[in-house]
């Protein structure tokens, strides 16, 4: 299996678990979603479009890297860049993933968030599992 097909069944396993993580916590529908994958628009996606079908989403090809159309997106990929993934030398890839549970926690549990006025991303929620 090459890494495309790999990253594809993974990212549309981590959107049906995110999903039913949001939905036991009393979320609403999941909508959309956006590719962001630079594989060929004619080569097949299989675990992605059906993560979508079982969702009763749609999906919505983007460019890659660009902040003009993607910038929500954008803006997080560059804040775990330079606050999670690179901001101490780790000893292996295991050691930098073990730590992006506590990264997102602090994310949006407690860091400060100028775009919501101060407040991080969890006090937007209005029905945040306990």
């Amino acid at each position: 299996m090459g890494s495309d097909a790999f990253s594809t069944q993974r990212t549309a396993a981590a959107i049906s678990s995110g999903r039913s993580r949001f939905r036991r916590g009393g979320g609403s529908r999941y909508e959309r979603s956006a590719d962001r994958s630079t594989a060929g628009s004619g080569r097949p996606r299989t675990a992605w479009r059906q993560a979508l079908a079982d969702l009763g989403a749609t999906g919505k090809r983007i460019r890659p890297y660009r902040p003009q159309t993607n910038g929500k997106v954008e803006r997080f990929n560059r804040t775990l860049l330079e606050e999670w993934a690179y901001v101490r030398p780790y000893t292996s890839n295991d050691e930098r993933t073990a730590a992006l549970a506590s990264f997102l926690h602090a994310y949006n549990y407690h860091r400060c968030h100028t775009a919501l006025g101060g407040q991080p991303p969890i006090s937007r929620v209005n029905n945040a599992a306990s």
